[in-house]
């Protein structure tokens, strides 16, 4: 393909993208070809090494400030460095880049002592972390909590109630549960090992990590584990707002990054498959497909490097994070379905590229609030509703 429009918001940050795209050529694809064939998540012991490695290069947590051993790139290089993972191809390359395992923006209003505790290695790839607050009645309308946190007369806290749909708590070092304060949400460190948190039901679904339930059954706290200290008693569902943009535009562009990758895909294959003596792309329903892809996905892309150069000059709004997040996620659903309608049976086949995808890319609608949420959001910031 020709240079893409995209190019123009890309080009700063070339070379370090160009770096996280060699060490994921050089290192993890050929890793990836250890992959077990049957099941879409790679195992616990291949996921640490990869962030591991990834923190030691910088690419992991790499917006984070050096003081806090990240590497202090802006946001915007960030963002492309999760697009490189998208489209890279290889199921290996999202583990190198902070996701819902790695340091939390709630920690980042934690006390030095949390900081040094528990953000310091997670940034490092040296923890894992789960966040804990969705609820059985609490989906969308997230901060809607019937967990409760309840202070003791000594200063501690009693956690109770249950939460549910959460990543990666079968292999987390400590959960961020945000539960009903009197004063309103706060967020709590809990150890995974605490007694008095267990694992409850699993869920499996189409494709990718597994989640599950958490059972706070009286989880006795010391006051240290309020989230900011004092100051953060209350304070969950502003600090959660605040971090939401950021959360929205990095899948935004995992999901540019996802749906180019499905592109190219398709691309290649109308370039050389063949049928009634012409190639595929001759034909104008396949060239429908593909053009109408090309030009959503260079839309997305700009839409979501713009946003995230509005993260870094401190001017941006969550109505922007939404509609990328909306756009983006909305449009590698449909790119992925094209490219898999293009490749036809080929690509239906389990172990092909497309199979796995088709079923993955449908979660980047939920995660982060569904499609009709970021509707909402920007509905609300247009007038409506």
């Amino acid at each position: 393909m020709s240079t893409s429009p995209s190019s123009v918001l890309e080009a700063g940050h070339r070379e370090i993208v160009d770096s996280f795209a060699s060490f994921v050529r050089r290192e993890l694809v050929p890793l990836a070809a250890e992959l077990p064939e049957s099941g879409d998540l790679p195992p616990a012991e291949m996921r640490d090494y990869v962030r591991r490695r990834s923190a030691k290069l910088g690419f992991y947590a790499a917006d984070h400030p050096e003081e806090l051993g990240g590497s202090g790139m802006p946001f915007t290089a960030v963002v492309q460095l999760h697009h490189a993972a998208g489209s890279s191809g290889c199921p290996l390359a999202p583990y190198a880049l902070a996701g819902s395992d790695g340091p939390s923006p709630l920690l980042r209003q934690g006390t030095p002592e949390q900081i040094e505790r528990y953000l310091k290695p997670l940034v490092r790839g040296e923890a894992t972390r789960c966040l804990a607050l969705t609820e059985p009645n609490a989906g969308s309308d997230a901060f809607r909590l019937t967990s409760t946190a309840v202070r003791r007369d000594d200063g501690g806290w009693v956690l109770s109630g249950r939460k549910t749909f959460v990543s990666n708590a079968g292999h987390a070092d400590f959960a961020l549960v945000v539960a009903q304060a009197e004063a309103g949400p706060t967020a709590f460190v809990v150890g995974m090992d605490h007694p008095r948190l267990r694992i409850g039901q699993r869920y499996a679904g189409m494709s990718g990590e597994e989640l599950y339930e958490l059972v706070l059954d009286g989880v006795e706290l010391p006051a240290d584990a309020v989230v900011g200290g004092e100051a953060g008693i209350g304070a969950a569902l502003g600090h959660g707002i605040d971090s939401l943009s950021r959360g929205r535009l990095v899948v935004a562009a995992m999901c540019n990054g996802i749906a180019e990758y499905a592109l190219r895909l398709g691309v290649e294959y109308a370039r050389e498959r063949r049928a009634f003596g012409e190639r595929i792309g001759a034909y104008q329903h396949v060239q429908e497909h593909l053009v109408t892809s090309r030009a959503e996905v260079e839309a997305a892309k700009l839409l979501t490097l713009a946003c995230a150069r509005l993260v870094d000059d401190g001017t941006e709004t969550p109505e922007n994070a939404a509609l990328a997040k909306l756009t983006a996620s909305e449009t590698a659903v449909r790119v992925v379905d094209r490219a898999l309608r293009v490749h036809g049976a080929t690509g239906w086949v389990r172990g092909h590229p497309l199979e796995f995808l088709y079923r993955y890319v449908r979660m980047m609608t939920i995660i982060e609030g569904t499609s009709e949420i970021q509707k909402v959001i920007v509905a609300r910031a247009m007038g409506l509703g």
